[in-house]
């Protein structure tokens, strides 16, 4: 999307909004959780984003993904910060690529700690690939008509004189 001097931009206060500061390896160990319990907010963002090809239009959608992670963080830091830690401290130490495998005693752990506490059951392998389908109260945006454009410039008839060629046949690809 390009921007034009009649483009209308959000004000800063419709921009502000607390972000997670938070490293990788901490977004690494929570992310299954957030996005098991943040799932249908960034169906929702997402849903926006692909129907509205504005993001201006779908601030709210994200400001909600946002506070919703942000809330899954801090319920996960209020109740299960032990367990975290130690999870977090095994994937950032074990392995130079954040490797899951040398970690899974302290993994079970926090999705115990997690499924006790928060109620959020850890998604079973590849559940965030699988196709779904979102059900959501948002008004569909009206249909785009395609453009059409006119047709292009007639070519040229192919049967008007032209000189022989002087080194090769004009009309090789020609059958």
């Amino acid at each position: 999307m390009a921007a034009t001097p009649k483009t209308a931009l959000p004000e800063e206060s419709e921009l502000t909004v607390e972000e997670l500061n938070v490293s990788w390896p901490v977004l690494q160990t929570a992310s299954v959780y957030i996005g098991k319990a943040c799932e249908w907010y960034n169906n929702e963002f997402m849903l926006c984003r692909q129907e509205e090809r504005d993001p201006r239009r779908c601030l709210s959608e994200g400001k909600a993904v946002t506070a919703c992670a942000m809330d899954v963080l801090k319920k996960m830091k209020k109740h299960c910060l032990e367990d975290f830690n130690t999870y977090m401290t095994c994937l950032e130490r074990s392995s130079g690529s954040l490797d899951f495998t040398p970690c899974r005693n302290t993994q079970a752990a926090l999705d115990d700690c997690v499924l006790k506490n928060l109620n959020i059951e850890r998604p079973p392998y590849g559940y965030f690939c699988e196709a779904k389908v979102h059900n959501t109260s948002r008004p569909r945006p009206p249909k785009e008509e395609p453009i059409t454009f006119p047709d292009p410039t007639p070519g040229l008839p192919l049967e008007i004189p032209r000189e022989k060629a002087k080194y090769h046949n004009r009309l090789w690809y020609k059958s």
